[in-house]
């Protein structure tokens, strides 16, 4: 029973909820004049344990962002969320934390900055694909 919890009368409880899996996720907010507080929403980084799963989803507004900062290096905001991207999706694009586990690499994007993106709280929630609940969240909470 490695692994797995008892629950009442020795029946077993695993990590699966009605054949769903915990997974959590935060927002990646792009914030061009850190001094001002001003954001928008740019992506999300779900992780997913029980599946060793970590990605991200990114959208760049562009408008939204340049009428918060006319200023801002555009250019330099897709790469930072394009960075995140590649430490998710693991090997050459992750640098050194290609040879971390997925719950590292997410730990380590969540972990609080202050730059131009940064995580947002981390939300849980229960999925049957993980996957499929990075493109819905970047819908709902992006786009």
């Amino acid at each position: 029973m490695a692994g797995r919890e008892v629950a009442s009368e020795g029946s077993e409880v695993s990590g699966l909820h009605n054949g769903r899996d915990v997974f959590e996720y935060a927002l990646l907010k792009v914030v061009p004049r850190v001094e001002r507080g001003e954001m928008i929403n740019a992506g999300v980084v779900v992780y997913c344990r029980a599946r060793r799963f970590v990605e991200a989803r990114t959208h760049l507004d562009e408008a939204r962002l340049l009428a918060l900062d006319p200023t801002v290096d555009v250019e330099g905001v897709r790469a930072a969320l394009g960075a995140v991207e590649g430490i998710c999706a693991g090997g050459e694009r992750a640098g050194q934390a290609a040879a971390d586990d997925a719950g590292r690499r997410f730990r380590w994007l969540i972990a609080p900055r202050s730059t131009i993106v940064q995580p947002g709280p981390v939300h849980t929630g229960l999925t049957t694909d993980p996957a499929i609940e990075a493109e819905r969240l970047l819908d709902l909470l992006v786009r």
